[in-house]
């Protein structure tokens, strides 16, 4: 916790000394698409994931599909960043787990019904934690303050500027 903590503080010094450093372009994830809905993403760090779609839209569901790994995009977020809170109140959450789950209509993304959402219709999220030496109150402050900061619930809730860019290739 204490180098969680310190981390955080060193980081908040530093960009409120230096606000022009706080923003910056994340890194980069590329897609290919391979055989049978099979997608590989590399980041520019190196990072590898490989996703895959379910059997009925002719997918091997191999891997995980991308909507269960935005679910836990959202989860490992809003986990890390209540961990943070925690330690930033210098309190010690005993367990913390987040569920995310979501409902959907497949006439959506198979574009049957254009007036369908191709994502989630909605989303739920449960949160369950313990701490020794906070009251609920407390921790259910920390629980909300860590969920408002994680930035894929705030990408999530808000709408995010989205820019389609199509390079022609001969």
């Amino acid at each position: 916790m204490t180098d969680i903590k310190s981390s955080i503080e060193d980081a908040v010094a530093y960009l409120s000394e230096h606000p022009n450093e706080a923003r910056y372009i994340d890194s980069l994830a590329r897609a290919t698409l391979g055989g049978s809905l099979r997608v590989d993403v590399v980041g520019s760090d190196g990072a590898r994931i490989t996703t895959d779609m379910p059997g009925a839209v002719g997918g091997r569901a191999e891997e995980p599909s991308p909507g269960w790994l935005y679910r836990a995009a959202i989860a490992s977020c809003i986990a890390s960043t209540i961990g943070m809170e925690a330690a930033r109140a210098g309190l010690e959450l005993s367990s913390l787990e987040v569920e995310v789950d979501s409902e959907s209509d497949n006439r959506g993304i198979l574009g049957i019904e254009e007036s369908t959402p191709a994502g989630p219709i909605s989303t739920r999220i449960r949160v369950r934690a313990t701490a020794s030496q906070m009251d609920r109150a407390e921790l259910r402050q920390v629980i909300e303050r860590g969920t408002m900061r994680c930035p894929v619930f705030d990408a999530t809730q808000r709408a995010v500027e989205m820019k389609l860019e199509i390079e022609e290739s001969t």
